[in-house]
């Protein structure tokens, strides 16, 4: 399994890199496709601890992975999230779906 993802029982870590775009974005989509084709995911974790910069096709897998997980009330987690992410994740809308954690040290 790459690096990036950390799978601990039924939850999946996805550790993303300092940017998230297109190319980014659709690697962690096929290799999750892959992983819960072959095991049973119930929540994933997005790590932001490294991410510096991320487009609407960032959002975009955030809500996919909402979408193949079953859209259930906290499925779906930021983890470790900068005020940059975290501006970007309620200007579009997605804070209503997922649940963001903000990183240690950040004002709740």
């Amino acid at each position: 399994m790459n690096e990036m993802f950390e799978l601990e029982g039924v939850s999946l870590t996805v550790h993303l890199p300092g940017d998230v775009d297109h190319p980014v974005s659709d690697e962690i989509r096929r290799e999750s496709d892959r992983i819960m084709s072959h095991v049973y995911i119930r929540t994933m974790l997005f790590d932001f601890q490294n991410t510096g910069f991320m487009d609407s096709s960032g959002i975009g897998l955030l809500m996919g992975r909402y979408r193949a997980l079953g859209m259930r009330q906290g499925c779906i987690c930021a983890v470790k999230v900068n005020p940059h992410i975290d501006k970007l994740l309620h200007l579009s809308g997605v804070h209503r779906y997922i649940e963001i954690q903000k990183a240690e040290g950040e004002e709740k």
